[in-house]
């Protein structure tokens, strides 16, 4: 499991995990645009001014990738985002982040990691979020494990928003599966990605609504 140094713990506005499938379905040319579409939504100036904006001008994330529901989940640790800077530090560690996972598409056990992220971090925010992004729904595990419809009530029960990424090249009805199995929580909501292409777009629109309390009208 890869770990970094966590931030210093802290009030901030957000607290926000970017759990990314890199499950068989995701070959690794289609997982590098998951990231590098990440962080071109996190050095976007638009992005910045909504952080900078907040009542704390903060947000806390974490980066977890998550595949085949037996496996560790691998984490980039807590960064606390105050200033472009800190965005743009973010951003390349996430961009040249390694790849480990493999296998089936462990939905709920990714969840329910990214869950525990956010309750064990020492942060507080007034919003917790998992943002999740893949192109499949949850896969029968081989061992016994955490299933989507637990990590939900998981995150219901800690008060913290599950949103969904659905990436539509292979399920052109995933983000239908999203709404009605997955997300849970006050405003929460899908964002759609045609396929892996327009990830980077579907990203900067997904991060913007959940950095601003309102929601984002007429963004293109």
């Amino acid at each position: 499991m890869l770990v970094s140094t966590p931030a210093r713990a802290g009030e901030v506005d957000l607290e926000l995990v970017f759990a990314v499938d890199a499950s068989g379905s995701v070959d690794d040319s289609e997982f590098r645009l998951q990231l590098q579409g990440i962080a071109t939504a996190l050095n976007d100036p638009e992005v910045t001014a909504a952080i900078a904006a907040g009542q704390s001008g903060a947000i806390a994330v974490n980066l977890l990738v998550w595949g085949e529901a037996r496996y560790p989940k691998d984490e980039s640790g807590w960064f606390e985002i105050r200033s472009a800077a800190d965005a743009d530090a973010f951003a390349r560690l996430v961009a040249g982040y390694p790849r480990t996972q493999v296998g089936g598409t462990g939905l709920g056990d990714g969840i329910a990691k990214s869950v525990t992220s956010i309750t064990d971090n020492g942060f507080t925010a007034p919003r917790m979020v998992v943002d999740v992004s893949g192109d499949g729904p949850e896969t029968p595990p081989r061992d016994h494990t955490v299933l989507l419809p637990q990590a939900r009530m998981m995150a219901n029960y800690h008060g913290i928003t599950i949103n969904g990424l659905a990436i539509l090249n292979e399920v052109p009805d995933l983000d239908d599966y999203y709404r009605s199995q997955m997300i849970v929580g006050q405003g929460s909501f899908v964002e759609v990605a045609r396929d892996y292409a327009d990830f980077a777009r579907a990203m900067k629109r997904k991060l913007l609504r959940e950095v601003q309390p309102e929601p984002v009208v007429g963004l293109r």
